[in-house]
Order: C-alpha cells, then structure tokens, then sequence
C-alpha cells in the first residue's frame, strides 16, 4: 500500500489524498452503530462511532483483513455539527480500534438514514496485500 499525498500540499489530517494498492478486495457494507443483534446500545454520536469501528474491525477479521488494510472510508452523518463537537474524542475512539492508519476518506452529511436512531454510517474498502 502507498499512500498518495502529492509534494507541496498540505498533509491531511486523519486521511490520506490518496492510496495505491494491489491485493484481494474486501468491501464492507455501510455499518451502523447496532451490535451484531442489530441493537444500538448506544444513543450518541461518539458511542455508535466507536461500535461502528467495532463492525468494521469484526467484518475485516471475517474476511482475513485488518484495519491496516482500510484503503477507503466514507462516513454518512445526519449532524455536522454532531460530527465536528465529536472533535478529539472521536479520533481516540477510531485510533483505539483502527490504528494509526488514516486510508482516503470522505464525509457525507445526508438528511438521514434508513435505521432509525443511526446517528451515522460509514462504509469501508480494503485491500489485502497479495
């Protein structure tokens, strides 16, 4: 994996620009903050972010992939606001179960979601090295 982020930009903080990978793909479907019971123990923001992370982490182990092999994220959120308070807090809890690895991402504030009571949903690319 080799990361893109073109000479004389600006480094972004917590993605990347870019990603150039080869190896076996593994898509993971947009999670929501629900346990594998489909229950949301958790009401806000930050709570169903970290289980969020959780689901990616458990669907990746599925697959015979890790956290470190995220090429691409893309968050679905309903509150901008909700998202940016989350601030610090919020990338502790993504460092805590994905690492220091910050693959392409883009956030998405979206009127809603389909699961009521989903404060956000984020779905995963990645790529296992061959």
């Amino acid at each position: 994996m080799e990361f893109v982020n073109p000479p004389g930009w600006v480094r972004p903080k917590g993605y990347s620009n870019g990603i150039v990978a080869l190896g076996r793909m593994v898509f993971v479907a947009g999670m929501v903050g629900w346990n594998e019971q489909e229950v949301f123990e958790a009401s806000d923001f930050l709570g169903q972010a970290r289980q969020i992370f959780s689901n990616i982490a458990a669907v990746l182990h599925a697959a015979g992939a890790r956290p470190e092999h995220i090429v691409r994220m893309t968050w679905f959120i309903t509150d901008k606001d909700e998202y940016l308070s989350a601030g610090k807090a919020l990338g502790a809890a993504y460092r805590e179960v994905m690492g220091r690895h910050f693959p392409v991402m883009a956030v998405v504030v979206v009127s809603g979601l389909i699961e009521d009571g989903a404060k956000l949903e984020i779905e995963a690319t990645a790529v296992i090295p061959e």
